[in-house]
Parts: structure tokens; sequence; C-alpha cells
């Protein structure tokens, strides 16, 4: 998740933060983020405010600016307070690195009808984040902030000294001196006349921000310029260096007659910078990523000029599509796509000439390639609860949804559907009454059941649905660092909340039954298991009519080596080995356990097993194996 450590990394400065008058948040999901920041713009309109104005910061991954549309739009027809002002972090995964669709958020920002700033490195987050914020001072609007993955992973220094000056410039509304209305009246006509205000008012205000402030800057051009480049954020760079690749840097580029804008704001789109770049070209070539979106407003801008010139971008001038509305964008993709347009002016042959430089690669790198490298297929970790928790019994389907559970799509786990985040078993609702199949296990970690997954329970039990949701509780919220989930509640209190909702049969299975107080307040008829019971649990949970929980308790083990390392969590001295005289290399321990720490070795007596002691968690469930190889020792310093 390109934005998804920034709570570790406010948590570890508590005392810089107390000192500077910040106060961080953890959302339990993010459109009650969303609507908690919206509240910070409140504070000064209630009796007794503490502070002359509030600035508001939410941040969220593609999918949580999705779910968050309609509290930004509450939030932006309420307004910003005259001296606060609120940045809306979108972090987007262009590649699907870390997500299970891509994402592109400035079309749900733009639906929000914020203003929309794309910075395209460490330099211009800092910077364009202190517009951004002056920016929603001024116009009201909360401002979207683009982020994309190589943005937010970035090492690079920059120049933190402030901006020397940000200018508020003078525009005029209903005849009055600019200032918007903060009104949180959300009824009309209140709500109409700051819709108004929001298409004539403040999207204005925010164009003329841009354009006093120079957001959007013509980076090379002369008069004699026949092209233009239009490209914003990280995909700007990534034009920069495909122009340098085939030798156009910025004297070359001002030779050929080649015009490059770089945008910080996409959106609104300043009409006169849009049109002053097009002045006397011939044509536009607009790149970004995903769906057109800079290409669709510069094209309502031109649209009425009377020379307006040929534009491309995601098609070309004969429909074809060009540049791809898909994946993630890279300097190596792009050069022949520029090269293709550069090719009316360029010289044909030194284009040629440094694309078939780029096809070959340095010898150097052939050399290295040639030798054996190793892949690294996505899997859970070794001793991961997942390994265990995600088996079905014979003859039962079970769910995917949002989680590193959701590797078991890569497994025979017998997986049918992957929903969004919280919506985990609300297909089975749909799906159950068109199958003959009577019941599906859904998997859902906790920090999503505690994010908004509990609703999707609540639904499928107004169904009455036959379904049993396996919790899979391992405290942390792996794939994005290992945080705790917001709004957890302990095994025990969970077990009376699922039976007050209605969950007919409860059963836990843990690693460590023992570990639980003896005071622990359990739901009526909850049984609690050990791990080793899972596949009876699940064959008794699946004959019961309704909704039924199996929560299974074991702690995210990479997360258990962090703690075990910094002395938080007990480390067992004992480790296990197999004796390799005795093993057979049948597998059944790999079987049992799907480790990644059980491997099979190669030996002058055949393939054989091995424990790898150093990515070993200590799990353990490869002792279940039928095998009497195996042999666990003790240190007696222990």
């Amino acid at each position: 998740s390109p934005l998804g450590t920034i709570d570790m990394l406010l948590q570890q400065n508590k005392q810089l933060l107390k000192e500077n008058n910040v106060v961080f948040v953890p959302g339990v999901n993010e459109d009650l983020a969303a609507t908690a920041v919206l509240g910070s713009q409140l504070a000064n309109l209630m009796p007794q405010p503490k502070y002359d104005g509030v600035l508001g910061m939410w941040y969220g991954k593609g999918p949580g600016v999705d779910r968050s549309g309609d509290a930004f739009k509450h939030a932006q027809i309420t307004g910003v307070h005259r001296n606060g002002g609120v940045l809306a972090l979108a972090g987007d995964d262009p590649f699907c690195k870390s997500s299970t669709i891509p994402s592109h958020s400035e079309i749900a920002l733009y639906d929000a009808q914020m203003p929309v700033l794309f910075p395209g490195n460490a330099q211009e987050v800092l910077e364009l984040g202190r517009y951004g914020f002056e920016l929603s001072r001024y116009s009201g609007s909360w401002t979207g902030f683009k982020f994309v993955t190589n943005v937010a992973d970035e090492y690079s220094t920059a120049d933190v000294s402030p901006i020397e000056s940000i200018i508020r410039p003078v525009f005029e509304y209903n005849g009055r001196p600019w200032q918007h209305t903060q009104n949180p009246a959300l009824i009309a006509p209140y709500t109409l006349q700051q819709e108004q205000e929001i298409h004539e008012g403040r999207l204005e205000a925010a164009k003329l921000f841009a354009a006093v402030n120079g957001l959007n800057r013509m980076m090379v051009s002369t008069e004699n310029d026949w092209l233009g480049i239009v490209a914003s954020g990280k995909t700007y760079y990534d034009v920069r260096e495909a122009l340098a690749s085939l030798g156009l840097r910025d004297e070359e580029l001002r030779r050929y007659g080649i015009r490059i804008l770089k945008l910080g704001m996409i959106y609104p789109m300043e009409p006169e910078i849009i049109k002053e770049f097009a002045r006397g070209l011939e044509e536009i070539f607009v790149v970004e990523e995903k769906r057109s979106f800079i290409e669709m407003q510069i094209r309502d801008v031109l649209y009425n000029e009377a020379n307006r010139p040929l534009m491309v971008g995601k098609k070309d001038e004969t429909g074809r599509f060009f540049v791809p509305g898909h994946s993630e964008l890279d300097s190596d993709g792009l050069s022949p796509l520029l090269a293709a347009r550069l090719a009316k002016r360029v010289p044909q042959k030194l284009l040629d000439q440094r694309l078939n430089l780029l096809r070959q690669p340095a010898p150097s790198l052939t050399l290295q390639m040639a030798q054996p490298t190793v892949n690294r297929t996505p899997y859970f970790c070794s001793g991961c609860p997942h390994n265990r928790s995600t088996v079905v019994p014979e003859g039962s389907l079970q769910g995917g949804g949002i989680g590193c559970h959701t590797l078991a799509i890569l497994m025979d786990r017998n997986i049918t559907g992957v929903t969004q985040m919280g919506s985990e078993g609300a297909q089975w609702v749909g799906a159950s009454h068109f199958t003959e199949v009577n019941h599906i296990f859904q998997n859902i970690g906790d920090g999503t059941l505690f994010h908004s997954g509990s609703l999707a329970i609540r639904q499928a039990i107004a169904e009455n649905t036959n379904i049993t949701y396996k919790i899979l509780y391992n405290g942390a919220v792996a794939m994005t660092g290992g945080q705790h989930a917001d709004g957890e509640i302990p095994v025990p209190a969970l077990t009376q909340a699922l039976a007050a909702e209605g969950v007919k049969k409860i059963i836990v299975c843990s690693h460590d039954t023992g570990k639980y107080p003896a005071e622990a307040q359990w739901a009526p008829g909850v049984e609690l298991w050990e791990r080793d019971r899972l596949d009876e649990a699940q064959r008794i949970l699946r004959e019961v009519e309704g909704v039924t929980a199996l929560i299974y308790d074991q702690p995210c083990a990479t997360e258990l080596r962090r703690q075990r390392k910094r002395g938080l969590a007990h480390d067992p001295a004992a480790r296990v080995f197999i004796n390799e005289a005795v093993c057979e290399g049948c597998g059944d321990c790999g079987d049992k356990s799907n480790c990644l720490s059980v491997f099979p070795v190669e030996t002058e007596f055949g393939r054989k097993t091995q424990i790898h002691q150093s990515s070993c968690n200590k799990d353990f469930t490869c002792l279940e194996g039928n095998c009497v190889a195996f042999v666990k020792v003790v240190p007696d310093a222990a």
C-alpha cells in the first residue's frame, strides 16, 4: 500500500506531534476517518474553540477513496473553515502490487469535485502539499492529493525550506470579494446554494490559485514548436526519461520544436495555461496512466478554439488505441510511443538508433541474467496461521476476501469469488438462491471484520443464509506493516458480539487454549478447541442451518517474529530438525504444514526434507506429519 505505514510513523512520534498540536486519530475505516476530518472543520463553529482554525489531513488507499465517496461529497458541500483546510491523500497502486484491483483515484476525487494535485517526487510532495492546504483554505474545498507507489517508495534529497510566498488571487463571486461559505446545514435550499458555489465559485477559485502560483508550468517552449507533450506527476518524469533515452534533452527538444507542459493540478484544468500551451502547435500528445482524464479536460478547454491542434493520447488520430489505459506506464514503454509521434520532424535514423539501443540489453546485464536466478512466488510466510486456517473439508467451497489470506487463491483450496473489503460473504447471500450448493465457508480477517465486515455478517443473518464465517484472528494488519486493527476487541468479547447479532453456533480454535484468562466472558454455548480440531469444527458447523462462526485465533507469524526479536513475546527455546538418515522424503510434513521452511534437499541418499532454521517461525505444525524423523531440540541453557 503506497501510504500503508504512515500511521506507524506517526505513532512512533507521539511526543513530536503533541508539541506541535497535531492530533492523530486512527480511523476504523476510511469513510469514518473522512467524517472525523470533516468534524475538525466544524470545531470552530462550536462554542469555545481551542484554536483559530484546524488543518485536517485524510489518507487512504484507492479502495478507501472509493468507499469514502459519500463522506467526501458531504464534506465538500459543507466546505472547510475559513482558517482551516483539508488535504485528502489518495494512495494509488496502478500496477496492482498490493491490491485486488488497480486504482485511479483522480476520477473519484473529480466526482467529489475536489481540486486534485499530483506530485511526481519527494520534493513536489513537500511543495504541492503546502500549496494543497492553502488551496483548500482559499477555495473552501478539500484538496485531493494523488500518491502513486513509486513516489511513496522513493528515497531522495529534498529542500525542506518553506515556500517563500503563496498568492491568494483577487476573485469576485456574486459581485463580492471571494470568500467561500461553510454551511453544515445539509438540507435544501442550503445544499443547492452550496452546490452552486462549488460549480461557479470554488472550482473557479482553484483555477485562479493554480494560475497565479504556477502550479502548472511549461518546462520547454519556443515560438516555433509544432508538438506539445502534456504529463503530470510521476508520469512526467517517465516522459522526460523516455525522451532522454531517445537523445532528446532540453536543447534538442527546443531544436526540434517540442513543447512540454507539466501539470501540478490535474483538476480543475486551468484554461489559460492550456490555451497558451496550445498556441501555434500542430499536435498535442497527452501522456497519462489509466483512463483519459487530463486529455478529456484539455479537449473541453480547446473545443471552441478556432485553431485547435490535433490531439492524441489514449487513441491516435485514426481511432486506434495508443497510450495504454491499463497497468502502469514506464519510460521503456513510452519510448516507442514518443518516437512514433516525433518521427514527423525528428530524423527517423536517430530515433531508430536510440530505440535499437534500448532493445539491446547491456553486455554486463546479459552476463548477469545468464546466471541462475531465484523467483519469489507470493506465498504465506513460514508459520503463518493461514497455512492451516484456509483449508476446508472435502466437498466444501469457501469465499475469498481482502487480506493475506487472499493468497489461498493461488493454491488448490476451493475458493470461489473475492469481494471488496467488508463485503465478504454477501456474495453468497446472492448466489445461494441460484445454486444447489447449500453452504460455503467465508474467510474474513480480524482487521476486515472490525473495519466493516461485521455488516456483511449482519446481512447474512438477516437473510438466514447458510454460511460459516471463518474469522482469521491474527492480531495484525500484516499487508500494511503489522499494525493492530483499529476498533479490535478480544476474542471472548467477539463471541459475545456475534451471538448478540444472531450467529447460531460459534467454535473457537486456537494454537494456545490456555492463554485466555479464567474470568473471560464467553458467549453461551461457545466451544474452545485446539487448532488441530479445525477440520472437525468445520464439518460440524457446515451442518448447522443459518449463520455460524469459527474463530481461528493464532498470531501473525511475521509480527510474532518481530515481537520476539524485540523481547515483547516469549521465544520458545525448542527447535525442530529432521534426521535425514531416517527421512524418506515423502513430503507429508510439508503437506500438513504448507510451510516454506519445510523444503526438499538433494542428498547422496536421494531427496530428503530439511527445516530451514533461519526462516522457521517455530509454529511446529510440521510435527503433525506422519514421520519419525523429526527431532525436537531444547538447548541445556534454556
